[in-house]
């Protein structure tokens, strides 16, 4: 890299500020990305004196300036920086404002946090850019979801004394070829001894594991919520398992009606209000019928304004009927979110340890939860 290379973007990294002790000067393009970028980080949060001011038009013609100088991975930060320092939620709910914008989770969150403060004119053109994004996130992960749970579930299914007619002849032969006996003078022909039979349940009696989504809808969760209905309309459309999501704040709703269309799911959320995980808990285990073949997940930042130690209580209850119990701490691309490490920790000494999990890793959290296998919980 060049010396005036590294004076530009030290230059372009510093902003304005940095005129007078830099001999850098842009011009053309790069001058653009600088007014783009001082528009937003040229003066304090809050400052509603900034380059992008209140003003719709104004806003518009930055977002449009943005898409044109920066890949979509930084328009979409710079977006959610725009809405977080300069406070420009409300111009959200002007139809062409969304239309400029570029869809991301982060931006869902915010749509849906407004909820019905939305009017109606806003409305549907909210729901376009919510569907875009749910439509995005549905590609990435709903093939792999399949296939990993699929093949869980079929392990899960697997009987070790299958009767004749429902053995797997293919699987059978396949696992015992370490017993094949050579040709002989005698035989002219190999013979695989069959050990080891593996078959399936018959399909009247074959395992469909329920699994509970247990969704806290506090503000800090809104990107765990958009994944979480999506990933919660893939599983429902899987025919060996049953299905159900839960949201609560200090109330509890149950959108498994709505698991058909996650765009639903996430406009029947109220992103904000108090924590109350008990009460949610309590209506979760309320609707186990088969605890052996039950998996509950609990998505939350553990911030609890109920009950803790009927909390623990009830988690220890739903783990000794033989629920397996799954504690998130986010199910999204950010990481590990702030979190009550001491409510963590009792879950970890229940066996339910509570770790951040990404969209990607989740299809294995489950498959593992499935089988009955270990959770494969990253590393911090």
């Amino acid at each position: 890299m060049t010396t005036d290379e590294r004076l530009r973007r030290w230059r372009l990294a510093l902003g304005t500020d940095a005129d007078a002790a830099s001999t850098a000067r842009l011009a053309g393009r790069d001058a653009a990305m600088d007014r783009a970028l001082s528009a937003l980080y040229g003066h304090a949060a809050g400052d509603r004196a900034a380059g992008l001011g209140g003003s719709a038009p104004q806003v518009a013609r930055w977002l449009g300036d943005i898409r044109e100088y920066f890949p979509t991975s930084v328009v979409q930060l710079m977006q959610q920086d725009a809405i977080e320092r300069l406070g420009l939620a409300q111009l959200l709910m002007e139809p062409e404002m969304l239309e400029a914008v570029e869809p991301d989770v982060h931006l869902v969150g915010t749509l849906i946090s407004l909820g019905r403060a939305l009017p109606e004119t806003t409305r549907e053109t909210a729901r376009a850019v919510v569907r875009k994004v749910v439509e995005q996130l549905e590609r990435r992960i709903a093939t792999r979801t399949r296939s990993v749970l699929g093949g869980a579930l079929d392990r899960s299914a697997r009987v070790k004394r299958p009767r004749h007619r429902d053995i797997d002849w293919d699987r059978t032969i396949r696992a015992n070829l370490k017993n094949y006996i050579e040709p002989t003078q005698e035989r002219d022909h190999g013979t695989v001894v069959p050990e080891r039979l593996i078959g399936y349940a018959r399909a009247r009696n074959a395992v469909k594991k329920e699994v509970v989504l247990c969704i806290d809808q506090s503000g800090s969760m809104a990107a765990s919520v958009v994944h979480s209905s999506v990933f919660g309309a893939v599983l429902a459309s899987m025919p060996s398992l049953s299905t159900r999501l839960v949201v609560f704040d200090t109330s509890v709703v149950d959108l498994t009606e709505q698991l058909s269309d996650p765009v639903d799911v996430l406009f029947g959320v109220q992103l904000g209000g108090g924590t109350d995980i008990n009460r949610a808990l309590a209506y979760c285990q309320s609707k186990i019928t088969r605890p052996a073949d039950t998996i509950v997940v609990l998505i939350s930042d553990l911030y609890e304004g109920g009950i803790r130690d009927e909390m623990l209580k009830r988690v220890a209850a739903m783990k000794a009927s033989g629920v397996q119990f799954i504690a998130l701490l986010a199910l999204s691309d950010d990481g590990a979110p702030a979190y009550d490490r001491s409510h963590a920790a009792a879950l970890a000494a229940l066996g339910a340890p509570a770790f951040a999990c990404t969209p990607d890793l989740f299809p294995d959290v489950m498959a593992a939860a499935i089988q009955k296998l270990p959770l494969p919980v990253p590393e911090d």
